[in-house]
């Protein structure tokens, strides 16, 4: 299929759609993943013994974008026009928001706004949040930090010029275990990756970056860490850990061990789900050469380049449209899933369950969503919660093992 017969597909629909299914689809096999890194520890369920059970526990948002558990219990929830919102489970939601950041943020298009927030790893004490968010006058990509409680002292770090287009900005930002801080950003907007820089690396747009924000450098308010892939690479830039992304709006990053999961939207065929472990920085997840495992722009693509296959990928068909990247459930309540990786789609609401073994990945539907799914995280205790997007809601969201027939299980034996 030629470039331009491929139809832009945006990253969040203006209108409520209903929830729709979607068929099982086999997870692709990553060459680079020959061993499962991320083994839990006691009974572990088979992907079909699980399921998904919503709990809506709190509504009256105004388009939630992104969540974040602190340590005391609260939820953070990023409002697209510029807010933060609190929940915690005794209290409920707050009517009035803990932080306003409307004076800053573009929340032009359907895609700009306040798009991402994660607590330092010392907020307990410090109090120190780390946001990005398409910033005023021309949606300039944006990442900062500032306590919570004094917008006023708000440093930005990090920036990218994103004027032409309004959609794919990105946006995630998350704290590793080795306390760097992770940020990604958009291809640049519209469709077919018109500036062609998913495969540059002279530019922040379609990567995923990685800084260390403990201390400045130089000029520079952060430092970069001596292990990122281009640190010591002549014309690139150095804040580069993982490119060829097309809109990484949701990535997540595993406790068990530093492990990124991303969920990169497609074109307009291919949704995809990436799993990049540490030593695989630098990894090329192929925009635009490719769109998930076909080739999209051949002239994007480069001789003896080495493209990192994604361990999931899905079509548009029955309703499927864009995908919410999730997170690896590390929770106790379902001790049986421990290490599987809860994703959605934004239209279809399915709700796909992927998980590392021996010698590659599996898959399965494991049911659906509340509607229009924006982001998915844990708590503190790792359990999961889901926003939805117009109507404003967060749902608590729990794996449920569900019991085999064993008449069944007995006539296939």
């Amino acid at each position: 299929m030629s470039r331009r017969r491929r139809r832009q597909v945006a990253l969040l629909a203006p209108l409520l759609v209903l929830t729709l299914s979607a068929p099982l689809l086999p997870a692709a096999q990553a060459s680079d993943t020959t061993t499962d890194t991320t083994a839990t520890t006691g009974p572990v369920a088979s992907l079909s013994e699980l399921t998904v059970v919503n709990e809506q526990v709190a509504f009256g948002l105004q388009r939630p974008i992104a969540l974040t558990g602190l340590p005391d219990g609260r939820l953070l929830i990023a409002e697209k026009r510029g807010t933060v919102r609190v929940y915690h489970p005794d209290t409920g939601l707050a009517a009035d928001p803990i932080l306003d950041l409307t004076d800053r943020i573009d929340p032009s298009d359907n895609e700009r706004g306040l798009l991402g927030l994660t607590p330092a790893p010392d907020f307990a004490r410090t109090g120190m949040l780390y946001v990005s968010y398409t910033a005023l006058p021309d949606g300039r990509l944006t990442l900062s930090r500032m306590p919570i409680t004094a917008p006023d002292r708000e440093q930005i770090l990090l920036t990218q010029d994103h004027s032409q287009y309004g959609n794919h900005n990105g946006g995630q930002v998350a704290f590793g275990i080795d306390r760097y801080l992770y940020w990604s950003l958009g291809d640049g907007g519209y469709a077919n990756d018109p500036f062609d820089t998913g495969q540059d690396l002279t530019t922040l747009l379609g990567k995923i970056v990685r800084i260390d924000v403990g201390g400045p450098c130089g000029s520079k308010p952060y430092c970069i860490p001596h292990d990122n892939p281009f640190a010591n690479t002549p014309g690139a830039l150095p804040e580069i850990w993982v490119y060829g992304v097309r809109n990484a709006w949701r990535f997540s990053i595993d406790p068990a061990d530093n492990s990124l999961w991303i969920g990169d939207v497609g074109q307009g065929w291919l949704e995809e789900v990436n799993h990049v472990r540490q030593w695989q920085s630098g990894a090329n997840l192929g925009w635009s050469c490719r769109e998930g495992t076909t080739v999209f722009d051949e002239a994007q693509c480069r001789d003896g380049q080495r493209y990192v296959d994604p361990v999931f990928e899905y079509d548009h068909l029955d309703g499927n449209c864009s995908i919410t990247g999730g997170v690896v459930y590390r929770g106790s309540q379902t001790p049986e899933a421990r290490g599987v990786y809860l994703a959605s789609d934004y239209c279809s609401t399915t709700a796909f369950a992927v998980r590392p073994k021996h010698n590659g990945y599996e898959s399965a539907v494991v049911g659906t969503l509340p509607i229009q799914p924006t982001a998915i995280a844990p708590d503190a205790n790792g359990e999961l919660y889901v926003l939805s997007d117009l109507p404003g809601w967060l749902s608590r969201v729990r794996f449920e093992r569900v019991e085999q027939d064993s008449s069944v299980g007995a006539a296939n034996r």
